[in-house]
């Protein structure tokens, strides 16, 4: 097994796995470091990664981008519309609420969801990372935006599990790169924790992330983020500066043609990366549309200005990260930049300006996320050792808990899990219940979440159950925070005392602010203990309620159980087209190899009717594949490459046996004369029966190769490499049979003599 980090990006993927070595990031087909994030419907397979890449142009409208941006949210959200619009697939509204991606495929119009198509790709990447170690890969850490609700965490824990993979954790993007900078880093200072600011800027959103660092351990002190500021708001500037000027200089509107769309975006991303190091950039496009040429021009200058907005933007999440820390910028000890937005030389001095220092740069700014979520799942899975260091992630969202509709209060307000608040934590909640009841968690700060996110989490309904004694009944509920930032209810237990007990409230809840990863939890008394602290299990009766839960968005076990069986006939199809392209492809090459060697190496070996019969099928066959097998199936392929090979085989056993038989000949005398030398020393009976046979075999040799000299090449030979090798074999076996009956005789002689003295 291997364990490996996965960093699905929103427009490129990234997979390192760890090695005995070390961290290796993987290469994918093309043997680059970077995968698409794209799923693209052709009209029989699907094309992902590379593929999906190279397909687009081609399929546009059903070829599936930025589904991180859609994974777990609401159709009807402000947020998705904007992105959907930007989209050139179609879309609709499922019976949830969530969004549905409609898309042509084996000539129907099938409908899938962002939870699907993630699992696509996570099965792409996974089948990526097990041809390139040759490993069967199940162990994974997945990282995520910090921003990501329980329903997008969800979503990607189903999405993975359709796929096949066994997430240890989801895992935070700031915290996995800050585990990479500081698992490795060995410099830092023995006088006190060192705060390193990690400024995340990708090309959808910015996560900022405030981490102190000791030796052995880090803690994530605050999370941060715009959702909606990331490298493509930076190139759909651009995109529409340039839409506007040609629509000027050359009456065009791309906003009307899918195709000159993603072509402009495409050339306004690089021309962002040229500005990046030069003062100016040119932009220039052949047959952008309606079969016209466009050129432009923008210095950096104009293209800050223009995007002044987006860098004043910069500088929010970096303030709130500070503030939820209770920091000063002048206790952030070092800055790091990364993200594949983030080579933009203005947002590097609206950094310098805010922090007051020069960022560094000094982790890979592409790999860095899968390099640390690789680290983490060696450190949780149990078949790689790793050093000890400890990784405390918190939670950027206030959380609380409603009984029955009735917030649960803690302390001066309803949040149980305050934003902070380290992950995983558990609390147990001690509440006076005699039937079934429901917990319901939601965001208790609807500032602190994106734009558009419901506050309702999920509803955990506990029970049913029947209490005795009602006013002696309690329910503990175990609810925990767990590693992947997910809200669950673990546990309830129904308790019933039969003595007095004061000391109980109706609704109580103790907090495990440190609870350990395996979700254990502490109290400062047993429940059952008397004031003289001697139990009495008599007195006590314990029951487990079940708990169900009810997550609106998410997947039951038998869609889950659906959606694997469909992504496995989808899987199955694209095997099919590939190995049907594999076999058209091989029918091909051969008709061309064929024709080439029939007229040059195996010209004196086919006859002139043999070559005109072959010449003619290959002519044939030609025509049909650009013709009617166009299109054909992987067993017309076969069947046209078989009979076109019935053809061809006599003419090439007879080229590729005449060179064998050279070879054979050539050892068959080399046997002769080697056995010949081994008879010098055998006695004269056994030397004469053996340079017999070694006679017998040479004449044959000698009068059948005369006879195939005279025979023209075009004909079968009359002699075989085959035969001849035969004639060598048995000419050594008859000669060993020989010295060794001789020498088993000799044995016996000398075995008899010695009886006799």
């Amino acid at each position: 097994m291997s364990v490996v980090g996965f960093d699905i990006g929103n427009e490129k993927c990234v997979i390192a796995a760890v090695k005995q070595r070390g961290v290796d990031v993987l290469l994918n087909d093309e043997s680059k470091r970077e995968t698409p994030a794209l799923v693209c419907f052709g009209e029989k397979q699907r094309f992902l990664g590379s593929a999906a890449a190279a397909s687009a142009m081609m399929h546009p409208k059903t070829t599936v981008s930025q589904v991180k941006r859609l994974i777990g949210r609401k159709f009807q959200d402000p947020d998705v519309q904007n992105e959907l619009r930007m989209l050139p697939f179609e879309t609709s509204e499922g019976q949830d609420g969530g969004i549905l991606i409609h898309l042509k495929y084996l000539g129907e119009t099938h409908r899938f969801t962002p939870v699907q198509i993630m699992a696509m790709l996570f099965a792409h990447l996974k089948y990526m990372t097990e041809t390139n170690l040759g490993l069967p890969v199940l162990d994974c850490v997945i990282g995520i935006p910090s921003y990501f609700t329980d329903l997008q965490r969800r979503a990607y824990l189903d999405a993975a599990k359709i796929a096949g993979l066994k997430p240890l954790r989801l895992m935070h993007d700031c915290t996995a790169t800050a585990l990479g900078y500081g698992i490795y880093k060995t410099d830092f200072s023995n006088a006190g924790p060192t705060n390193v600011a990690f400024v995340d800027i990708g090309h959808c959103d910015t996560q900022v992330s405030i981490v102190s660092f000791e030796a052995g351990q880090m803690r994530i002190l605050s999370h941060a983020f715009d959702n909606s500021l990331g490298g493509r708001d930076f190139d759909e500037i651009l995109f529409g500066y340039f839409a506007a000027c040609f629509k000027e200089q050359y009456n065009i509107d791309v906003y009307s043609n899918v195709r000159a769309s993603i072509r402009l975006r495409a050339a306004c991303e690089k021309l962002k990366k040229v500005l990046s190091a030069n003062a100016e950039a040119p932009l220039n496009i052949e047959c952008l549309m309606d079969e016209k040429d466009v050129k432009g021009f923008i210095k950096r200058e104009e293209f800050e200005k223009l995007a002044s907005g987006l860098l004043e933007r910069i500088k929010i999440p970096c303030t709130k990260a500070i503030t939820d820390a209770g920091l000063t910028v002048g206790k952030v000890h070092a800055v790091e930049l990364v993200g594949s937005g983030s080579r933009i030389p203005a947002i590097t001095r609206q950094l310098a300006s805010f922090f007051r220092r020069e960022p560094s740069r000094t982790i890979n700014a592409s790999e860095c996320v899968a390099r640390g979520c690789a680290l983490q799942c060696a450190m949780l899975s149990p078949i790689f050792r790793v050093r000890d260091y400890e990784v405390q992630d918190c939670i950027p969202f206030s959380i609380g808990f409603s009984l029955d509709k009735t917030p649960i209060l803690q302390g001066s307000n309803y949040v149980l899990f305050p934003r902070g608040q380290p992950i995983p934590s558990a609390i147990v909640l001690q509440l006076q219940r005699s039937s079934l009841f429901h917990l319901e968690p939601f965001y208790a700060n609807p500032n602190e979440l994106p734009s558009g996110v419901p506050s309702e989490i999920s509803c955990f309904t506990i029970g049913p159950f029947q209490a005795s004694n009602s006013e002696r009944a309690r329910v503990k509920v175990k609810v925990q925070l767990n590693l992947h930032g997910i809200v669950t209810v673990e546990s309830a237990m129904l308790i019933e005392e039969h003595v007095d007990d004061s000391e109980l409230s109706t609704k109580e809840a103790r907090h495990v602010t440190n609870g350990s990863e395996d979700g254990t939890y502490m109290q400062s008394k047993p429940s059952n203990a008397s004031a003289d602290g001697k139990t009495n299990d008599k007195t006590m009766r314990r029951l487990e309620i079940p708990v169900s839960e009810n997550i609106n968005g998410t997947m039951t076990g038998v869609e889950l159980m659906e959606a694997q069986d469909k992504e496995l006939k989808l899987a199955q199809q694209d095997r099919t087209m590939e190995q049907t392209k594999e076999k058209k492809n091989a029918l091909e090459s051969y008709v061309y190899e064929m024709r080439n060697k029939l007229f040059n190496t195996y010209r004196g070996f086919a006859s002139d009717e043999e070559r005109d019969g072959i010449s003619k099928s290959l002519q044939e066959t030609e025509e049909w594949l650009y013709d009617d097998g166009e299109d054909e199936t992987e067993g017309a392929y076969t069947s046209k490459l078989e009979a076109l090979k019935k053809l061809v085989d006599p003419v090439e056993n007879r080229f590729k046996d005449e060179e064998a038989r050279t070879q054979a000949s050539t050892d068959l005398f080399r046997c002769i004369a080697d056995i010949r030398m081994s008879t010098k020393s055998l006695p004269n009976e056994d030397r004469e029966s053996i340079l017999n046979e070694c006679n017998k075999a040479e004449q044959w040799l000698t009068e059948k190769t005369k006879q195939q000299d005279s025979l023209p090449k075009n004909i079968d030979p009359l002699l075989w490499s085959s035969e001849i090798k035969k004639m060598t074999e048995d000419l050594n076996m008859k000669c060993m049979h020989i010295m060794s009956r001789k020498a088993s005789h000799r044995n016996l002689d000398n075995k008899g003599r010695d009886q006799q003295g």
